[in-house]
C-alpha cells in the first residue's frame, strides 16, 4: 500500500464503518474515548520529556497519572456504552416507536410483539420507504441523545466522584507510610535498600508538597 493511499484507507474505514451503518452514536463514543485516552497521554509523555522533573519524582506523577487516565477513560466509555445500548434497545424492540413505524408493524402482523426484550425491529420487519428512513433516523438521534447525556454525567459526575474516591484511598496510604515508615528505609543497608528509600523520600516529599497533606 502506498503512503498516498494510506490516509484514505483509514478515512474510508471509518465512512465505512460508522457512516454507511448510520452509527453516530458508537462514532462519538469511540472518538470520545480516544480523545481522553490522546490527552492522558500527552499528559504523561510531557512529564516524561520534562526535564525540570527528577527522575524520582517522575517514578511517583507517572503511575499516579496513568491511574487517573485509566479512572476517566473507563468511566466515560462503561457509562456512554450502558446507555447508548440501553437507549438503542428501546428504539429497536419497539419502547420508542413513530406512530408511522408502529402502524406498518401492526399491518405485519407483529402487534403483540411491540416491547418485547427478543424482538429486533430492524431483523423481524420489513420497513421501507418513509417508515424505514423515520426508524433509522430515531435511532440515530436517540443513541446520540443517550451517548450526550452519559458524557455529561460521567465526566461530571461520576469520573469526579470515583477520581476523589481512588484520591482519598491514595491519600490514606500515604499517611499510613509517612506515619509507618518501613525501617529499611530509615536505615538502608544494601544498594537496592539504598535506591528504595530514595524512591520512598521523593515520593512522600512529592505527595506533601502537591497539597494532599498539610504538616
Amino acid at each position: 500500500m502506498s503512503k498516498q493511499k494510506a490516509p484514505f484507507s483509514i478515512l474510508n474505514y471509518i465512512y465505512d464503518k460508522y457512516a454507511c451503518h448510520k452509527e453516530a452514536d458508537k462514532m462519538l463514543i469511540h472518538t470520545g474515548t480516544i480523545g481522553w485516552a490522546l490527552s492522558s497521554a500527552a499528559q504523561i509523555f510531557g512529564i516524561v520529556i520534562n526535564d525540570k522533573i527528577p527522575k524520582e519524582q517522575k517514578m511517583f506523577l507517572i503511575p499516579q497519572e496513568f491511574a487517573d487516565a485509566c479512572v476517566n477513560i473507563l468511566a466515560f466509555y462503561t457509562v456512554t456504552q450502558t446507555l447508548a445500548s440501553f437507549a438503542n434497545k428501546l428504539v429497536t424492540t419497539g419502547k420508542i416507536i413513530p406512530e408511522s413505524v408502529k402502524k406498518v408493524l401492526v399491518k405485519q402482523g407483529l402487534a403483540d410483539r411491540i416491547g418485547k426484550f427478543d424482538f429486533d425491529i430492524s431483523k423481524h420487519a420489513k420497513l421501507t420507504g418513509n417508515p424505514q428512513k423515520t426508524f433509522k433516523g430515531l435511532k440515530i438521534g436517540i443513541g446520540v441523545i443517550a451517548m450526550t447525556i452519559g458524557s455529561v454525567i460521567s465526566c461530571n459526575i461520576i469520573t469526579p466522584l470515583l477520581r476523589n474516591k481512588y484520591a482519598a484511598h491514595r491519600q490514606q496510604k500515604n499517611i499510613e507510610k509517612l506515619n509507618n515508615p518501613n525501617p529499611a528505609w530509615q536505615n538502608p543497608q544494601t544498594p537496592r535498600e539504598m535506591a528504595r528509600a530514595a524512591i520512598h523520600h521523593t515520593y512522600m516529599q512529592t505527595f506533601m508538597n502537591r497539597g494532599n497533606l498539610k504538616v
